[in-house]
């Protein structure tokens, strides 16, 4: 185990922890996060993952902004809680499968079109990009405090326990295994705080 696995799983667990009490610190302290596992991912040449972590940078400026951004003229800092739609579900869902088969295609040649940066054969391409592109649905319902976000992140971990027990980084693949029992007990957190049914502005 690295210190760059052992520092970017403490504060991914911090992080993930905080969101699920709803706490905005999550943001910052997911920023840090994320810098360490760009790179630690890179190394292990998990790619995928690793550009993954360019996306999270720049939603969780944006969730730190979207948290802390006044909803009314109260100057109320709370953003509520909601489902999505059943358009939102499906269109997310949609885009997410085909961008994930597009993104694994390319992952998979990668090694052939950008040869100085990517020198060897990404690791499963295709499972890799699915876990990628699910994770940014994720985040992006997240910052959007959207009660289906804890749903993708419940797929994502599962795949993970299993994807990083193979790639031998097994401290975070049990930390995958944390993950999961934070997002199952993160979605019935939130689900009885949701404050909007299902069909509410998106």
């Amino acid at each position: 185990m690295s210190y760059l696995e052992l520092l970017g799983t403490i504060f991914y667990l911090w992080s993930v922890w905080l969101i699920s009490k709803r706490k905005i610190l999550t943001w910052p302290v997911g920023i840090v996060s994320v810098l360490l596992y760009m790179v630690l991912f890179y190394q292990i040449r998990l790619y995928s993952d690793a550009i993954e972590q360019i996306y999270y940078l720049g939603v969780s400026i944006y969730g730190w902004w979207r948290w802390s951004t006044p909803e009314s003229a109260s100057g109320k800092k709370i953003l509520n809680v909601r489902y999505s739609s059943p358009r939102t579900i499906v269109l997310a869902a949609s885009i997410t499968i085909a961008i994930s088969f597009v993104m694994g295609a390319f992952m998979s040649q990668i090694h052939t079109i950008l040869p100085t940066l990517f020198p060897d054969k990404a690791s499963f391409p295709y499972l890799d990009a699915l876990t990628t592109i699910m994770s940014f649905t994720a985040m992006w319902l997240m910052a959007q405090k959207r009660i289906e976000s804890w749903y993708y992140w419940i797929v994502v971990d599962i795949i993970g326990i299993w994807l990083y027990y193979v790639k031998e980084v097994k401290f975070i693949a049990l930390l995958y295994v944390i993950l999961l029992l934070i997002a199952i007990n993160g979605s019935i957190s939130w689900l009885k705080t949701t404050s909007a049914f299902v069909g509410g502005s998106r």
